[in-house]
């Protein structure tokens, strides 16, 4: 049987610590806000609050969070790897110095 938290963001799978700060900084405390979101907006907006450059596995933490949140379905974040990669290879994802030139 598997142990349920009282914060019910730290239950989906792609959510430890880390993660689950930067979401308490994004002001997400819950599914129900979770299930609005986009990677890409989240993504930037935590560059933006922290003022650092993060790791693009960070949006393919949030991608696989926020598809939790709408489906029900766990998959491990590095699946959401090959669909950013290929964004960044076509220029279609935000980069680290786009967020940081625009804030």
């Amino acid at each position: 049987m598997q142990n349920k938290s009282a914060d019910e963001l730290l239950n989906l799978m792609n959510v430890g610590k880390a993660v689950r700060a930067d979401l308490a900084l994004l002001g997400i405390h819950s599914i129900a806000v979770l299930v609005k979101a986009e990677p890409d907006d989240l993504y930037k907006k935590l560059q933006e609050i922290t003022g650092q450059k993060h790791d693009p596995c960070v949006w393919d933490t949030f991608a696989a969070i926020i598809h939790e949140a709408k489906t029900g379905i766990k998959k491990p974040w590095w699946e959401w790897t090959p669909i950013r990669k290929k964004r960044q290879a076509t220029g279609d994802f935000i980069e680290h110095d786009n967020v940081m030139e625009k804030s």
